[in-house]
């Protein structure tokens, strides 16, 4: 458990945590954002689609998640543990799918891929629940998006075949 004021020993890999976490999430911007106007706007779109705004403010609120509850695991575990591998793992996995969704065009490929990215994150998240349980109710969200996001991904594939 953390506890008690943070210093500037403290706030340092928090903040590196953030920002890069932050910064793989605008890597991933960098496949999707030129698709949006173009190859995603000309796809038959689901009904359960939100709008285009949405995604950017949950996307960052989530990676600010992500990375406080990476950050509390690793003030525990250090870098070089197994909860931390599954977390880099499952980021990876999260900016592979707007390459291949986004980058690729590949819905079907990218639908296999967040299945992927679904079960790292519940890995992780039983991981994190292990050492920190309140890094473990902070993944709870990115979950529950990246499985709503599984089921529109899905719902695209089906649609635009």
């Amino acid at each position: 458990m953390i506890t008690g004021p943070m210093d500037a020993k403290t706030r340092r890999p928090l903040l590196f945590f953030v920002l890069a976490t932050l910064v793989i999430g605008a890597l991933g911007s960098f496949f999707t954002q030129p698709n949006i106007p173009t190859w995603y706007a000309q796809l038959n779109q689901p009904s359960i689609t939100p709008p285009n705004w949405v995604f950017g403010p949950v996307w960052t609120t989530l990676y600010v998640m992500m990375a406080v509850a990476a950050w509390r695991v690793w003030r525990i575990t250090g870098m070089r543990s197994t909860e931390m591998l599954a977390w880099c793992l499952q980021l990876a996995l999260n900016f592979a799918w707007s390459i291949i969704f986004f980058g690729m065009h590949r819905i079907g490929a990218a639908f296999v891929e967040i299945v992927l990215l679904d079960l790292a994150i519940l890995y992780t998240l039983l991981l994190f629940w292990r050492r920190d349980q309140v890094a473990g109710w902070l993944l709870v969200p990115y979950l529950a998006w990246t499985s709503f996001a599984t089921l529109l991904n899905w719902r695209f594939w089906e649609l635009n075949p």
